[in-house]
């Protein structure tokens, strides 16, 4: 065997996995999963498979063990939060592994993103309210320089990963009224999860309020207020 499996857990929930997902996790002989990122019944869920918290591993160790568990003819699962295509660093560890004919098949998760979306009872695209969805984040240790200020002068609903940290300077930097609508979302779906509404002005107070300080999505504009906002009818219904 080739092949090994990027599979996407979901952002929380665990019945929020796909059923190609999860019948992949019961069967896997090798889970490579990040670490608290994924819920801790989606890991028993792996039985008998020799499990490694990647959040301890850097990239070579990663592709390492995946590249060993193949060479076993094992069935390898590479576990992601959420989505692997959001900010998952998966085409770094298929690069490396390519180059020794070890290829990836990916199965998609439900985003942090579309959690986030349920967990406030609203649409990320809004008839009269938002036609797009724009999703970053902030520069860091990773990132030199982000578009943050730019790309909140659209006016569309913008979307912050990896940005909870930093909320108050994101809020100081976004160029947009100050009584735009933001949410900060904390653990999406998990038992947890916990919701902050507020305004460019006012939500990182409000976040240091309610202790959030990380694990967070930011979602800003008038689509947070889902049946609240002014939104049109679709011509679905009509």
């Amino acid at each position: 065997m080739t092949t090994f499996y990027i599979v996407g857990a979901g952002c929380g929930d665990p019945g929020l996995i796909t059923v190609k997902g999860m019948d992949l996790l019961k069967r896997a002989d090798l889970l490579i999963y990040a670490g608290s990122l994924i819920n801790p019944e989606l890991i028993e869920a792996s039985g008998a498979a020799i499990k490694l918290d990647s959040s301890k591993m850097n990239l070579e160790e990663i592709c390492g063990a995946i590249r060993d568990g193949i060479s076993r003819g094992e069935l390898v699962v590479r576990l992601h939060s959420g989505d692997p295509a959001i900010y998952g660093a998966i085409v770094e560890q298929m690069a490396i592994l390519s180059k020794d004919g070890i290829k990836a098949e990916i199965i998609p998760g439900v985003s942090s993103l579309f959690g986030a979306a349920a967990a406030l009872k609203t649409q990320l695209t809004l008839r009269g309210v938002s036609e797009s969805v724009i999703i970053t984040r902030p520069a860091g240790a990773t990132l030199k320089e982000d578009r943050i200020r730019e790309l909140s002068r659209i006016g569309e609903t913008l979307v912050i990963f990896l940005g909870t940290e930093k909320l108050r300077e994101i809020m100081e930097r976004v160029d947009c009224p100050k009584e735009t609508p933001v949410a900060v979302i904390y653990h999406a779906t998990w038992d947890d999860q916990k919701i902050v509404k507020g305004t460019v002005a006012d939500i990182a107070d409000r976040a240091d309020e309610a202790g959030i300080t990380r694990t967070a999505l930011i979602i800003i504009g008038k689509a947070v207020l889902g049946i609240e906002s002014d939104f049109t009818h679709s011509h679905l219904y009509s």
